[in-house]
């Protein structure tokens, strides 16, 4: 097998919550790594000219935002500075990894590299860059990686490598009402990324359909690798497992409800409360993660702050919880304690707490269109997303028949099985010797 030596960005992986990107950037290292590749990981972080310093800046200032408006205009006023060279072009320095800093607490947000570099406010002064000329920002590095992965459009291009850009959907152009972006820039972006690039990569078949119906791309230029998931099984007996869900959120095993991710429009919350609370049924519904953009609108059928003491407020409160971000080890234990999981998203790319629920043997309901059929198959029950008396039947399907809820437990690891790291693995290097070949 050809030993790969790849690049991977720290877009994402340097937020201090991280996001669906930063997951997928976390598992391909590990994924890679495990296989016996050689990943190198390339950030924006400013880590000073010291050389003596670098390690520990770098860590320290990782995922940091500056902390007054008089340094955040400064900041602000460097990056602008530094991107209105037309020629411009970066050098990334290597961070040392010596091993005096203790980065434990950080091994859910960043993982391992066999090699860390930085080029400071990479990401920020080549997408202001961009927009000035419209041209991709060089990155010169020292033996650089023969394959740059970027896990998301970027318009970044490092030297000496054959550059992959990660497309995961097309949500922007898809479902523009649901997102913030500039859609005309970020367009411009994609159709850059798909000029420039060596390779695109994406998660389902249903993103690749899209992207090559989009931009006219030559399929054998694109590959669909899927995604694999970070989440392990706990390694407790379930009982223990149910007896910490019970003490820390005071839930009962298979008696609740869960929906986890961020709550932004596409991932349909609003239909998805109203159908819940429209069943009757007494399992509280549980959502975990952050808020996204319109989170207020998503969540209206809750009750306010201000009339969380009302009768009705209490009411509420017993049957829908809300939960910030969790560790992924307390929420592998949440999933795996869910009666079932509800994931009636409107649009996605993969899917993954679909996969994540169904590894763990917990029933999952979601949506019958797009990539979240493909991902669940047969392992999941499917229901149109759009229907807020069908999400409705589904929830009280999953309440009430047992044998319903044994058949998708038993399912979805098996089906969970076509996503596994090996299998991920492979599919990676099978599209990086392809982007070889191309650039050779």
């Amino acid at each position: 097998m050809t030993r790969f030596d790849v690049g991977i960005d720290g877009y994402n992986l340097a937020l201090p919550n991280g996001t669906g990107v930063a997951t997928y950037g976390h598992v391909l290292s590990d994924v890679l790594r495990d296989a016996g590749h050689k990943v190198t990981g390339l950030f924006g972080v400013d880590a000073g000219p010291d050389a003596n310093m670098r390690e520990i800046l770098f860590y320290d200032r990782l995922g940091h935002v500056p902390p007054t408006p008089q340094l955040r205009r400064k900041r602000s006023r460097r990056i602008r500075l530094t991107a209105l060279n037309r020629w411009l072009k970066r050098t990334a320095e290597d961070i040392p990894q010596s091993g005096r800093i203790e980065t434990t607490n950080l091994a859910e947000r960043l993982p391992a590299f066999d090699r860390l570099t930085t080029v400071p406010n990479l990401f920020e002064v080549a997408h202001r860059h961009f927009a000035l000329y419209g041209r991709f920002l060089p990155v010169r590095m020292a033996a650089p990686p023969a394959i740059m992965h970027w896990t998301y459009p970027l318009p970044i291009r490092l030297e000496g490598a054959a550059n992959i850009y990660t497309f995961h959907d097309l949500v922007p152009l898809r479902l523009p009402y649901t997102t913030l972006d500039a859609k005309r820039a970020y367009r411009d972006l994609l159709a850059a990324c798909v000029r420039q690039g060596a390779h695109i990569c994406t998660v389902s078949e249903a993103s690749r359909a899209d992207i090559i119906a989009e931009f006219g791309l030559d399929p054998d230029r694109i590959s669909n690798c899927y995604q694999a998931s970070p989440l392990a099984p706990p390694p407790d007996d379930p009982r223990d497992d149910a007896a910490m869900i019970e003490n820390i959120f005071g839930l009962p095993h298979r008696g609740y409800f869960l929906h986890f991710g961020a709550i932004e429009p596409k991932k349909n919350i609003a239909r998805l409360l109203e159908a819940y609370l429209a069943t009757g049924v007494s399992p509280p519904l549980v959502l975990t993660g952050g808020r996204g953009w319109q989170a207020h609108d998503e969540l209206r059928l809750l009750v306010p702050d201000d009339e969380a003491d009302t009768v009705h407020g209490r009411r509420m409160a017993e049957r829908v919880r809300r939960l910030e971000h969790l560790p992924r080890p307390l929420l592998a234990r949440l999933i795996r304690g869910a009666r079932a999981v509800l994931f009636p998203s409107i649009f996605e790319g993969f899917g993954l707490p679909v996969l994540e629920a169904m590894q763990l043997g917990t029933p999952v309901l979601t949506s019958n269109q797009g990539a979240l059929a493909e991902i669940a198959g047969q392992a999941a029950l499917l229901v149109d997303p759009y229907d807020v008396g069908t999400i409705a039947a589904g929830i009280r399907a999953l309440d009430t028949d047992a044998a319903l809820r044994e058949r998708l437990a038993a399912a979805g690891p098996i089906a969970a099985e076509r996503f596994g790291a090996a299998t991920y693995a492979r599919r990676l290097e099978a599209m990086y010797a392809r982007a070889a070949c191309a650039t050779a």
